[in-house]
């Protein structure tokens, strides 16, 4: 009981010294964070693109340097259905706001993604 009511003392202390702090004491307990500048070389920037070449080559819905437009947007539709039909609350919520049934919804997702 002792110790619950010592942390109550010690919480209170705490919230009254932050609510009358002023700007000067807050700014030295939390200092503001420092950006970081990044300087790129010329073999970071290869890295980089060699990188996300061979994320390109290992997964289709990353594209590639030839992909238009069209197929970028409808690499875009299919993941966006297979989510929809992959997460069951989505999934409900479209059903419940177009007044279908869950499976319909599933099935007319499934019609749309081929």
């Amino acid at each position: 009981f002792d110790e619950v009511r010592r942390l109550q003392k010690h919480r209170e202390r705490t919230l009254t010294s932050n609510l009358f702090a002023s700007q000067a004491e807050l700014r030295y307990r939390h200092p503001p964070r420092r950006e970081q500048k990044m300087d790129l070389k010329a073999s970071d920037r290869f890295n980089i693109n060699s990188q996300l070449e061979h994320l390109q080559a290992k997964y289709v819905g990353t594209g590639h340097a030839d992909l238009s437009r069209f197929e970028w947007a409808v690499n875009i539709q299919r993941d966006s259905y297979a989510s929809y039909i992959g997460h069951y609350p989505v999934l409900a919520y479209f059903a419940i706001s177009e007044n279908e049934s869950i499976g319909r919804e599933r099935y007319n997702f499934m019609q749309v993604r081929h």
